[in-house]
């Protein structure tokens, strides 16, 4: 099947721009307080793992090659922090959960 024109013009800037990552046109970053407000979002009404717990998971993502920006998950595209603290969150990593 052949694109139409406006298809193919479409297309071709979508490829020539770059990733919001890559892009210093977005803010991508979460400040502290901000990311602190969504974990508190996210743990009203979910059941949260102890400190001791989730400084540990922390620990363990904040080595990990699949974090970006500090604060995002490249694996499953998630907010590492917010992931860390609810108690049924598992690991994304591939084929094993490094919090395991």
């Amino acid at each position: 099947m052949k694109s139409s024109g406006f298809e193919q013009q479409r297309l071709s800037v979508v490829r020539d721009e770059p990733c919001k990552g890559c892009n210093q046109q977005y803010d991508i970053h979460i400040s502290d307080a901000k990311m602190a407000r969504l974990v508190e979002i996210a743990a009203r009404s979910r059941a949260t793992v102890e400190d001791d717990e989730y400084e540990r998971r922390l620990a363990i993502c904040s080595a990990c090659p699949g974090l970006q920006y500090g604060t995002t998950c490249r694996h499953c595209g998630c907010l590492v922090p917010v992931r860390a603290k609810l108690a049924e969150s598992t690991c994304p990593y591939p084929y094993a959960s490094q919090w395991a």
